[in-house]
């Protein structure tokens, strides 16, 4: 009787310690699902934007292939961070992303500015890998405190105006609205350059303050600009480069494997934007001359030939001076100029079809 009421007991202990551990396992099993990490993600220009279309394939791939572990919240049009806070914002943990563009910061990346330059990028592809490859080989001082998540550029920005703009002498006085460090190349060619964010633009238009603006051409349709102006002057200036940044301590909780995956989407987030912005240009030109009468107005060989000096020079000035603050402005000159070589002899180039149009 003894030997059975410990058989009994031993079972009954076992069964308990069972269920106990079942229950641990189940505990456990339960809150490795329930744990969900959100990260926020803030822009200043409105969700149909480019730069805004990047953030949402970002968002769908990193989800998807973190299988739901990681969520991400949007905040595009300035809802959670403006343009000139925003670097400020992710630092501080308002945001644990944002994106702008680092020309709306004057003087904070010198060298970004020779890149930003009117340099003979074929497009925004080459725009993009040119840049995102300069910044990884060249990390801008300024984002030292942050993770950077990815680069990307516009295609070259093109006068956008009210009236023809075909030479210097149209161009000497005209106000238009340029991003704040690159309003020098608008001085250059003679132009009164007026600072102010993209989406200020329309009603600047509107009231006058402006004649037209100086920006790369999907902006023509994403904001029906072409509405408002009539004419795009075919010679491709300046780019405005993006880099869109983590707070370094939200990077540092993450696990290796969701660290792995966001790494991955850098590069492929430069492709993804470069070869969605140029077919987006095409469309948004097709677009504003078939729905808006928008008339494309191209250089005389003369003409030409003053522009581009004008800004060579002043190119190479900016160089210079770089170069004597301690800056490695010369061999990220060069770097640049191979990268741009070597990019626009790979990338097609989207030909505009103005066959049958006047």
């Amino acid at each position: 009787m003894k030997k059975l009421f410990i058989l009994l007991s031993t079972a009954l202990i076992a069964i308990v310690l069972s269920a106990c551990s079942d229950s641990k396992e189940a505990s456990g099993s339960e809150k490795g699902k329930g744990e969900v990490i959100k990260l926020t993600y803030a822009f200043f220009a409105p969700p149909n934007t480019f730069p805004a279309i990047q953030m949402e394939e970002w968002k769908k791939r990193l989800e998807e292939r973190t299988n739901g572990q990681v969520e991400v919240d949007l905040f595009a049009g300035g809802t959670l961070l403006e343009a000139n806070n925003m670097y400020d914002g992710v630092e501080n943990g308002t945001a644990d992303i944002g994106l702008t563009s680092t020309s709306y910061e004057p003087g904070r990346f010198p060298l970004l500015s020779i890149s930003d330059m009117p340099s003979g990028y074929k497009n925004a592809m080459v725009a993009s890998k040119v840049t995102a490859d300069l910044v990884n080989e060249y990390p801008p001082e300024a984002l030292e405190n942050f993770k950077i998540i990815t680069t990307f550029a516009t295609e070259p920005a093109y006068i956008q105006s009210k009236k023809s703009i075909s030479s210097l002498a149209d161009l000497k006085g005209k106000q238009l609205r340029i991003a704040g460090a690159l309003a020098p190349i608008m001085s250059e060619l003679g132009a009164a350059p007026v600072g102010m964010s993209q989406a200020e633009v329309p009603e600047a238009l509107q009231t006058g303050i402006v004649e037209g603006y100086v920006s790369s051409r999907e902006i023509l349709k994403d904001s029906k600009l072409a509405e408002v102006v009539g004419y795009v002057t075919d010679y491709p200036l300046a780019l405005n480069t993006f880099i869109a940044v983590m707070n370094q301590e939200k990077w540092d909780s993450l696990p290796e494997d969701v660290q792995s995956v966001i790494e991955d989407l850098n590069a492929e987030m430069t492709e993804f934007t470069g070869d969605y912005l140029d077919n987006h240009v095409q469309e948004s030109i097709e677009w504003s001359i078939d729905t808006e009468g928008l008339e494309v107005v191209e250089l005389s060989k003369e003409e030409k030939e003053k522009w581009d000096g004008k800004l060579s020079d002043m190119q190479k000035e900016s160089v210079e001076k770089l170069q004597k603050e301690g800056l490695p402005a010369d061999e990220y000159l060069e770097k640049m100029k191979e990268l741009i070589e070597k990019y626009n002899s790979t990338e097609r180039i989207i030909p505009l079809d103005m066959e049958g149009r006047e």
